[in-house]
């Protein structure tokens, strides 16, 4: 018998990846407790949803904060507040762009340590999967690292080296026998050192140049790479940020085969095309890069099709003084999307909100949990689930002003972008993180979680 609840959400519509509900939410220590379409037990506080959606708490498996180290770039502080004010409840930092990288025990006790005093929503951390730690993968994983992060390519940070064909294979052996995933930066090092030289050698260095240094076999041949280790070594993978279509393609082939691996992909490339990269410039730049429209089209029919597994933001800002050049080469690449990505993705179906939100509930929350074992806790608006939620409902569309940014860095590939989302409160445990337009009751720190979390 409850005496008194802590939260009672009232006349919200619940959304699921099974449907959409009108229900009442319960919450005692943080926790739902009951969901039913009358809550008759008293309750310390109740928040008026007033139709509004009730979305689970989005879990953005992919940010790069950068602390400590580079916190100048962005920080947990306001990289988790931005999140937050997007509907986040939930990240995964990256390894780098911290200094230093998250390559053992240490690095990580120190990230974790910076986050739960600075962090306003919860968290888990990767580890680095490099050439130069390989004998450091069971500390990481004994530590609690969410999975290890390795790139294919150069990633741009001389502490965080990128892994060839024989490291990757050892390090995924050793991943298998620890339970650890993998997620890959697939893009392959040869093939992009060969496209960019043949762009600098035409003297080229604007965004079309940059373009066309990543044609898409360099993410493909990157993939094929990953899959056929992951099968030789029963490492479960996960391919972060894939861009096109064709590798979503490969992905699949590679789940026929019955190989563990699952695709990642992020707002930018179902919202942005090469010509929009052209228009804004260095802010739309990452790697891989944006593809065309035809190909934008086409992830979108995946992800319908249930091809694509989860959605990341891939959050990852830097000063002003390092996105200005006229070499777009030396701009430093990464989007910042933590805030408004998935607000803009679910603008998108505003039209058709009752039947898509549920699609977005998995990719944004459900699936991510399921696929880093935290599902015991997070990912779905269940009882016994961490009262995690946003409300969410939609109106006219208003252009994104570089003052709405919450990041540290307002620069934003999507200023002057119209959103029809609103995203006006998000609840983490069953405390109110961000409320009209403000971060309110604030602490609670974000709690740390680890895979297998309950």
């Amino acid at each position: 018998m409850i005496n008194e609840l802590d939260l009672l959400v009232r006349g919200g519509r619940l959304v699921t990846p099974d449907g959409i509900v009108e229900a009442e939410l319960a919450v005692l220590e943080g926790r739902v407790v009951k969901i039913a379409p009358r809550v008759e037990e008293p309750a310390a506080t109740v928040l008026e949803a007033d139709g509004r959606y009730v979305f689970p708490g989005l879990i953005d498996a992919h940010v790069h904060f950068n602390e400590p180290g580079r916190a100048e770039w962005e920080g947990l502080a306001s990289g988790s507040a931005a999140l937050a004010t997007g509907g986040g409840t939930m990240f995964f930092d990256m390894p780098l762009n911290s200094e230093p990288p998250v390559l053992d025990a240490a690095a990580l006790r120190e990230k974790r340590r910076l986050a739960e005093e600075l962090s306003c929503v919860d968290f888990a951390l990767w580890g680095g999967l490099t050439p130069l730690n390989l004998d450091k993968l069971a500390a990481l994983r004994d530590a609690g690292a969410i999975g290890l992060k390795a790139f294919m390519s150069n990633s741009g940070i001389a502490s965080f080296p990128h892994v060839d064909t024989k490291t990757l294979r050892e390090g995924m052996k050793r991943a298998a026998k620890l339970g650890l995933i993998v997620a890959v930066h697939a893009e392959d090092d040869a093939l992009a050192a060969k496209f960019t030289a043949v762009q600098k050698a035409k003297g080229k260095a604007d965004a079309a140049a940059w373009l066309a240094s990543r044609p898409v076999e360099v993410e493909l041949e990157a993939i094929r790479t990953a899959t056929e280790l992951a099968g030789e070594t029963g490492c479960a993978l996960h391919i972060v940020h894939v861009s096109s279509p064709e590798g979503v393609a490969l992905v699949e082939t590679a789940r026929d085969q019955r190989i563990d691996v699952t695709a990642e992909t992020c707002p930018h490339y179902l919202l942005l095309n090469d010509k929009d990269v052209a228009k804004i410039g260095a802010a739309a730049k990452c790697a891989p890069p944006i593809r065309d429209e035809k190909r934008r089209q086409a992830l979108w029919a995946d992800l319908r099709a249930g091809r694509i597994h989860t959605i990341g933001s891939d959050h990852s800002p830097a000063p002003m003084e390092l996105k200005t050049s006229p070499d777009f080469f030396a701009i430093w690449g990464g989007i910042g999307g933590v805030q408004h990505g998935a607000q803009l993705l679910l603008s998108e179906i505003a039209d058709t909100a009752e039947k898509d939100l549920p699609r977005f509930a998995a990719l944004l929350a459900r699936n991510v949990a399921r696929r880093f074992r935290l599902d015991g806790c997070k990912g779905t608006l269940a009882v016994g689930q961490d009262a995690d939620f946003s409300l969410i409902d939609f109106g006219r569309p208003q252009k994104i002003a570089a003052d709405d940014l919450w990041t540290r860095h307002r620069i934003s590939a999507y200023t002057g972008r119209p959103n029809r989302t609103r995203i006006t409160d998000t609840y983490v445990r069953g405390h109110p993180v961000y409320a009209a337009g403000r971060l309110v009751n604030l602490p609670p720190p974000g709690k740390f979680l680890r895979p297998g979390a309950t």
